[in-house]
Formats: structure tokens, sequence, C-alpha cells
């Protein structure tokens, strides 16, 4: 079945809107939840504490996630400029709250959900570099932070349910 939403008008502007929408709807309706849901039952410190000493914490996960996301969409866009210190989201271990990575990672995600609905065709399609090594279409990197999003968010939802023996029920109705 072909939704009409994309098949009408400028196909060009069409698929951009649907991009920014399932861009949306996965970081802030279906990762961001979950995330909070795994962060609020870990409480503050179990947050921070690492399944192994090779592996990172949930915190560090959620400090990674809102770094990367800021890079790959924030910057790369020009809605802030590259300050990220990737060091430092792994090497963190304590500092803030549950509900504090909760909240930066919301407002990273809010902004670049924001800076994504503007794009036009024009610039998903443009090559820019990130990360002073990779070339990459605006699309590739919206498809990046979401795929990024998908790995660290299943790590995420694995060690939660791992560290405290239950079940998180996401697909309950």
């Amino acid at each position: 079945m072909v939704d009409e939403r994309y098949t009408t008008g400028d196909q060009g502007t069409a698929l951009a809107r649907g991009v920014a929408t399932g861009f949306r709807r996965r970081l802030q309706g279906e990762y961001l939840p979950r995330i909070r849901q795994c962060a609020m039952l870990l409480g503050d410190e179990r947050i921070w504490q690492r399944p192994a000493p090779n592996c990172n914490s949930v915190g560090n996960l959620m400090l990674h996630l809102a770094g990367n996301t800021t890079q790959w969409i924030l910057a790369t866009f020009g809605a802030c400029d590259d300050a990220r210190n990737r060091p430092a989201e792994f090497a963190a271990e304590g500092g803030l709250a549950a509900a504090e990575l909760v909240a930066r990672l919301a407002q990273v995600i809010d902004r670049a959900c924001d800076v994504v609905a503007t794009l036009s065709p024009d610039e998903l399609l443009r090559t820019r570099q990130i990360q002073a090594r990779y070339q990459e279409t605006g699309l590739s990197a919206v498809l990046h932070v979401l795929e990024h999003f998908s790995g660290h968010a299943g790590q995420i939802y694995a060690w939660t349910k791992q560290s405290l023996g239950i079940d998180l029920r996401f697909y309950d109705l």
C-alpha cells in the first residue's frame, strides 16, 4: 500500500517530510521513552555501573548518543558548533542523575528532530564532511543517527533487563 502523503505534490519535498516524520517517530516516540524507562528503573547509581571493566555504563551510552546526535545532526546542519568531546562521553563515571541524563538526551533529540524537519531535498542530498573523515550526504547523516541509536538503545535495553532480571514489556498493550 502506498502512503498518499508521499505521492502527491512535489515528491522530493514529500520524501523529505517523510524522512523527518520517520526520524521523529523513532527518536521521540520509540527510543527516548524506552531509554527513559530503563534509566528510571536503573536509578542514579546503577545507571553508571559498567557490566565489565571494558564496557560502558548506560550513563556513558546516553552521553554518547547525545554527543553523536549533536555532531551528526546539529553541527552538520549548522544548528551549533562541533565541540564534541567523545572520549569524555566514555570516561564519565557519574556526576549526573538518571533524570538529568534523560533530560539532556531529550533536549538533543528534540533539537535534532526540529532540524531534520527543516531539511529540503537539496540539503538531504548535499555531501558534507563529518568527523573530519566521513563524506556523507545529509540523508546518510540522518540514517546514521537512526542506526547508531538503534544499536546503543539495544545495549541499554539488554543491560537493563540483565542487571534487573526483568522483562521491560515494551510491546504490552
